[in-house]
C-alpha cells in the first residue's frame, strides 16, 4: 500500500499522482543490479540489495514513499549536512569557516588529503572535515556531545533517532584510515581533543538509524528554511540553511559532486549505507534507499532516480523558481461569486442554498513541480466538501512537464467521489494548450474533466446543473405572465387585466441577432421564453470587442430600464442561441399605468428589486475579487 504522512498522522494514499509517479520510477529501476554493497564496514555488507525504497517531502508536511521506505538503515554521511548545521547554530559562521573549509576535493570521500595552507580539511562533506565538525557538538565530554548529536538529527527527523549498536562497534573497530586521518589532524592542531574521543562522536553518529521516509523529512527541513515541515520545530536558524546547501551542491558527492551538478543540478549528499538525499529549496527534500553503491561510493539506484526525479520535472538547480505558496492567488464559493447569468428569485434561493459547496481555486504563476504538486493537493482537499471545483488559471503563465505530469493524475477517488472537477481559462491557442490537450478527456476524480474558456461559462455551467438537479427547468412550455418576474406578486384579477391591455408579442429572433441596439429609443422590451441573451457593451480599451455585462434567460426581462428611464439604450443586447421572447409595448404599459396605478406600482417595484438584488450580487462579486 502507497502511504502519505500529514502532520504527524499516516494515512493510505488517495493513489496521488506523485506516489504513482515514484511506484512507476521504482519499478523501472528495480531492475538495475549494477554496484555492490559497501563490505569496508562488516555490519554494512549484510544489507539485502534487493531493497529500494524513494520518498519525496513536502515543505508543508505531507510525504510521498513507495518501496522498503520503513526499513532502518544507518545514516553513515547523509549525517554530515545535519552534524554542519548544528556546528552553524552553536558557534556562528566564522568560527565553523575558521575550523572547515568549502572547497571541493575531488577525491574520494575518505582521503587522507588536507588543506595545509589553511590548516583545516577541505569541507564537511569529506571524512576529514565531518570529523573536525564532530568535535563542535557542545559538551565537554563525548557522552555529552553524543547526546547533543542525536538530539540534532532528532530534530531534522522530527522523531526520536536511535542507534546501531551493531554497526557502531563494526565502524570502530575496523576505522582505521579514520583513526589516521584523526590523528593527522591532531598533529596539526585542526582538532582540539584526543582523536578517540573525537572519533567515538563521529562513529555514533554515522551510525544513527533512519529510514527514507525520516531522510525525506530531513531533506525538506533543510528546504523548508531549517524548519521541519512536521513538527513545526526549527531544527536549525535560517540563515545557515544557504551555507549548508552551497556546500552540498559542491561538495556533497564526493569525486562525482561536478558531474551530478551538471547532470542533476540538486544540493545532494550520499552515505555508503546506500542513501541519498536531494534538496529543493522550497519545494521538496527527496531520498532513496538502495545499498548497491557505484566507484564513488554512491547508491547506483539512487543517482539514476535523482537524475530521473530532476529531468522529469524540471528540478535542476539553474531552472528559475518562485516559491510555491504564491500558486493559490484567492479561494471563493459560489455565495460570493456568480456568473453574469441573471436568475429568477426562485433561482437565485436555490444557488444560495447550494452555493456554499461551489469552490474556486484562482491560480497565478508558473506550475512546476512545487507549485503543481501544492494545487493538487489543496484541490483534493477542498474537493472532499464540494459538489464542484473551478480551477481558474487566467493568472497562471505557463506549466512545465512536471505540473503536466501531476495535473494529469486525478482519476484517485477523494472523500466525495461526486465532486465536479472543472478548469477555466485554459485557451486552445493560449500558453496552456499543452495542458488543455493533457487533461482533454481525462477523469477529474470519478468525473470526466471539463475545461471552459472562461470563469464565467464555468460557473453558469455550475449554476445550471444545480439549478436542473433541483427544479428541471421546462423550456418548451409557454410562459405565463404570472411566471414573468416583472409581474410577480400580482394578483389573478391584476393579471387578467394586464393581459388585456398589454397584450405581449411573441417574437423569436436568430442566434446572433442583435435584438437591441446602443443608443437607440427605447419603445418595447422584452421577457425570454426560450434560450439566451446577452447584454453587451463596446469595450475602447479591448480593441473594439465587446464586453458581456449579463446573460439573460427564460421569464427574465430585457429592456426594461425605459419604463423607468425613457431614455436612449445604455448597451446593446444579442441573442445567444434562438430566442423566442415575449415583445411588450413600453407605451401600452404606461398607458396601462395610468389607467391601473396601483398594479404599475407593483410592477415598478419588482424592477426595483430585481436591479436591487442584482447590485448586491455584483457588489459582492467585485468584493470578492478584489486584491
Amino acid at each position: 500500500m502507497l502511504l502519505t504522512i500529514e502532520g504527524n498522522q499516516l494515512v493510505p494514499s488517495q493513489e496521488d499522482p506523485v506516489s504513482r509517479y515514484l511506484t512507476r520510477l521504482r519499478g523501472e529501476l528495480m531492475s538495475v543490479d549494477a554496484g555492490e554493497v559497501a563490505s569496508y564496514i562488516p555490519e554494512l555488507a549484510r544489507a539485502d540489495p534487493r531493497q529500494f525504497a524513494i520518498a519525496i517531502a513536502t515543505t508543508d508536511g505531507r510525504v510521498f514513499a513507495v518501496g522498503d521506505a520503513s526499513q532502518l538503515f544507518t545514516i553513515q554521511s547523509v549525517s554530515k549536512p545535519f552534524a554542519y548545521a548544528h556546528a552553524f547554530a552553536c558557534h556562528g559562521r566564522a568560527a565553523v569557516l575558521d575550523k572547515v573549509g568549502v572547497e571541493p576535493t575531488g577525491e574520494a570521500f575518505n582521503s587522507i588529503v588536507l588543506d595545509d595552507a589553511a590548516n583545516q580539511p577541505y569541507n564537511p562533506m569529506v571524512n576529514a572535515g565531518a570529523i573536525a565538525v564532530s568535535e563542535l557538538f557542545p559538551g565537554d565530554t563525548p557522552k555529552q556531545r553524543i547526546s547533543a548529536m542525536r538530539s540534532a538529527l532528532s530534530r531534522f527527523a522530527g522523531r526520536d533517532l536511535d542507534l546501531d549498536e551493531s554497526v557502531y562497534r563494526s565502524e570502530s573497530e575496523t576505522g582505521h584510515r579514520n583513526r589516521a586521518i584523526a590523528y593527522l589532524m591532531r598533529n596539526s592542531n585542526m582538532i582540539g581533543n584526543e582523536p578517540e574521543a573525537v572519533l567515538e562522536v563521529y562513529f555514533r553518529q554515522c551510525s544513527m538509524l533512519v529510514n527514507c521516509r525520516d531522510l525525506a523529512v530531513m531533506a525538506a527541513s533543510l528546504a523548508n528554511d531549517g524548519v521541519n515541515p512536521l513538527t513545526g520545530e526549527a531544527a536549525m536558524p535560517a540563515e545557515f540553511v544557504q551555507d549548508v546547501l552551497s556546500v552540498m551542491h559542491s561538495c556533497g558527492m564526493y569525486d562525482y559532486a561536478g558531474q551530478w551538478a551538471y547532470e542533476v543540478g540538486i544540493p545532494a549528499k550520499s552515505g555508503v549505507s546506500g542513501c541519498v538525499i536531494a534538496v529543493i529549496p522550497g519545494q521538496i527534500g527527496i531520498a532513496i534507499y538502495s545499498p548497491r553503491l557505484d566507484s564513488y561510493g554512491n547508491s547506483v539506484r539512487g543517482v539514476m532516480a535523482c537524475r530521473r526525479i530532476s529531468a522529469d520535472f524540471g528540478l535542476h538547480a539553474f531552472c528559475s523558481r518562485t516559491g510555491v505558496e504564491s500558486v493559490l492567488r484567492h479561494e471563493l464559493n459560489g455565495l460570493r461569486i456568480r456568473s453574469k447569468r441573471l436568475r429568477t428569485p426562485a433561482e437565485r434561493a436555490i444557488l444560495d442554498r447550494s452555493g456554499g459547496a461551489i469552490c474556486i481555486i484562482e491560480a497565478q504563476g508558473r506550475l512546476y513541480f512545487g507549485t503543481a504538486e501544492r494545487l493538487v493537493h489543496r484541490i483534493r482537499k477542498v474537493a472532499a466538501n464540494a459538489t464542484h471545483v473551478i480551477v481558474d488559471f487566467r493568472h497562471v503563465q505557463s506549466a512545465d512537464r512536471a505540473a503536466l505530469c501531476l495535473l494529469q493524475g486525478f482519476s484517485g477517488v477523494p472523500e466525495n467521489p461526486n465532486c465536479q472537477l472543472i478548469f477555466s481559462h485554459i485557451l486552445v491557442n493560449g500558453p496552456l494548450a499543452n495542458l488543455r490537450s493533457v487533461l482533454a478527456g481525462t477523469k477529474g476524480f470519478s468525473r470526466p474533466i471539463q475545461i471552459f474558456d472562461g470563469l464565467d461559462d464555468a460557473l453558469e455551467h455550475v449554476e445550471a446543473e444545480i439549478l436542473y438537479l433541483h427544479a428541471p427547468a421546462s423550456e418548451e412550455s409557454m410562459l405565463t405572465l404570472q411566471e414573468i418576474v416583472l409581474f410577480q406578486n400580482l394578483d389573478t384579477e391584476e393579471l387578467s387585466l394586464l393581459s388585456l391591455s398589454v397584450a405581449p408579442k411573441l417574437t423569436t429572433f436568430e442566434s446572433g441577432q442583435i435584438i437591441i441596439k446602443k443608443g437607440e429609443l427605447g419603445k418595447t422590451f422584452f421577457v425570454i421564453v426560450r434560450g439566451s441573451a446577452s447584454v453587451e457593451l463596446p469595450s475602447i480599451g479591448h480593441g473594439g470587442r465587446t464586453v458581456q455585462i449579463a446573460s439573460v434567460g427564460r421569464s427574465l426581462a430585457f429592456g426594461h430600464m425605459a419604463l423607468i428611464e425613457g431614455r436612449t439604450r445604455g448597451a446593446q443586447v444579442v441573442a445567444e442561441t434562438e430566442l423566442v421572447c415575449y415583445a411588450i409595448s413600453v407605451e401600452s404599459l404606461r398607458t396601462f399605468g395610468l389607467e391601473h396605478p396601483s398594479i404599475y406600482a407593483k410592477i415598478l417595484m419588482n424592477i426595483i428589486s430585481d436591479l436591487a438584488d442584482t447590485l448586491h450580487a455584483a457588489n459582492e462579486t467585485i468584493r470578492a475579487l478584489e486584491r
